[in-house]
């Protein structure tokens, strides 16, 4: 069974798949970075604070505030 969390919630090493995007001030530039739905995404570093957390998607890696991370809606196994 699937669960619908927040990016910011998914563990360091855990995969899951993008469902929705909700950023609305920097939606354009996650989509052109290749955060679009049904993409496998997983947190690999995360400072201190958690904010803010570096993702791997598509091969490359990009950090993003937790503010940001918090409304991108991700399915985990």
């Amino acid at each position: 069974m699937s669960n619908i969390i927040p990016l910011s919630d998914l563990k360091i090493g855990k995969t899951g798949i993008i469902k929705e995007v909700n950023c609305e001030n920097i939606k354009r530039r996650l989509f052109d970075l290749g955060f679009i739905p049904n993409t496998s995404i997983t947190p690999i570093f995360k400072s201190i604070f958690n904010d803010p957390c570096a993702y791997s998607v598509r091969n490359i890696i990009i950090a993003l505030r937790k503010s940001d991370s918090d409304q991108i809606l991700v399915f985990t196994k």
